[in-house]
């Protein structure tokens, strides 16, 4: 019982947001050994998965349709990922404009353009923006001999979908299906202005959603359209029963007691090979992968999509598209599969603006114009 409860509190918002170097994770007595990239392009990092933290973590228990089933982590040594590649290079194979270095910014920054759009990266940091949209890269692009080297990876997963265009997301299955966060027990986080549940607030953005998509031609399910707690499992379940072609997670974010932060982030599944860029505490093993991984370039996709509409219209700060493993909910979706977090209830500010009707049909508005 204790266990369920602490994965739907995972899948929600009350944990400050951050990257891994600012999660505390648990004492597992060992952790895994991870050999990061050296400053050489030639030689690809390596994962081990350490057996003493294999068998030292719990087994986890998936429910899906009542039925219990374990899954274990094995201690599996990775094949090399991909190695680190000249930017100059990739960009030429690809018929991309060379990279060339911006000034005047606090960072080294390096753009690459194509005719799809501008891609952004900062040496040494994994943040990166794809036509002003903020984006979380695997790995920090490394400068190496007058070159930028960018990991295989990330140009798998991240520039090549973006710079290159394709594959489109959109395709003819028009079904989508809206997963309002929480419910019923399950409130998710509250308001710090009078402690209304996030509950409210996601299953009635969704409504709003469901009416604008319906109008245009959608066909649109909810996973709960009322005050119900519905397992992780079982959302996913419904989206795969009702043959989903997209699923969306709707959330709002906390950092209490901080009540400064605020702004939008969107989350996709984290692809085998890299690491995420919020684990709040979960051992985050490189090795793992879900089904939802098939969709790993969709996401990407799909979430820019969103977001850049969301923050067009609703005018909030932009926190950035982020990868996260531990997000129950999106671990097992058949089809592109995202989880919004559509502003900070711990910020007083944020708070009023989510509490108003008025805002949240501008959040369903946009949602509802990215995918015209």
């Amino acid at each position: 019982m204790f266990f369920c409860g602490a994965l739907l509190w995972l899948t929600g918002c009350a944990s400050v947001p951050g990257d891994n170097a600012e999660a505390l994770p648990p004492n597992w007595g060992e952790t895994n050994t991870v050999v990061r990239p050296p400053a050489s392009p030639s030689v690809s990092p390596v994962v081990m998965i350490s057996p003493a933290v294999k068998n030292n973590v719990p087994p986890l228990s998936v429910q899906f349709n009542a039925v219990p089933m374990q899954v274990s982590v094995p201690a599996v040594r990775l094949a090399p990922v991909p190695a680190w590649t000249s930017l100059n290079r990739w960009a030429a194979e690809n018929q991309c404009a060379a990279p060339r270095r911006l000034v005047g910014g606090p960072t080294v920054s390096y753009a690459v353009r194509s005719p799809h759009g501008e891609l952004v990266v900062d040496i040494g940091s994994r943040e990166a923006t794809w036509r002003g949209v903020e984006f979380h890269l695997g790995f920090p692009p490394e400068f190496i001999d007058d070159q930028v080297f960018v990991h295989g990876l990330d140009l798998q997963k991240n520039l090549a979908p973006l710079l290159l265009g394709e594959p489109p997301v959109l395709g003819a299955n028009r079904v989508i299906v809206i997963d309002p966060g929480h419910g019923g027990v399950n409130g998710g986080t509250v308001s710090t202005l009078d402690g209304r549940p996030e509950k409210e607030f996601t299953l009635d953005w969704a409504r709003r959603i469901q009416v604008l998509l319906s109008a245009e031609g959608w066909t649109v399910w909810l996973t709960r359209t009322n005050d119900v707690d519905v397992a992780l499992s079982n959302r996913v379940a419904f989206a795969e029963a009702h043959h989903a072609g997209l699923f969306v997670s709707l959330h709002f974010n906390s950092a209490a007691p901080d009540k400064r932060q605020s702004g939008l982030e969107t989350y996709c599944l984290t692809p085998a090979g890299m690491p995420s860029t919020l684990t709040r505490g979960n051992p985050d093993f490189l090795n793992q992968s879900f089904p939802n991984n098939e969709f790993d370039v969709q996401n990407l996709l799909l979430a820019v999509r969103l977001h850049a509409a969301l923050l067009r219209l609703s005018g909030e700060e932009d926190r950035g598209i982020r990868r996260a493993r531990f997000m129950g909910v999106l671990h097992g979706d058949r089809c592109p599969a995202i989880l919004i977090e559509g502003g900070f209830l711990s910020n007083p500010r944020e708070a009023g603006k989510i509490e108003s009707a008025g805002f949240r049909q501008k959040l369903a508005e946009a949602f509802a114009a990215a995918l015209k």
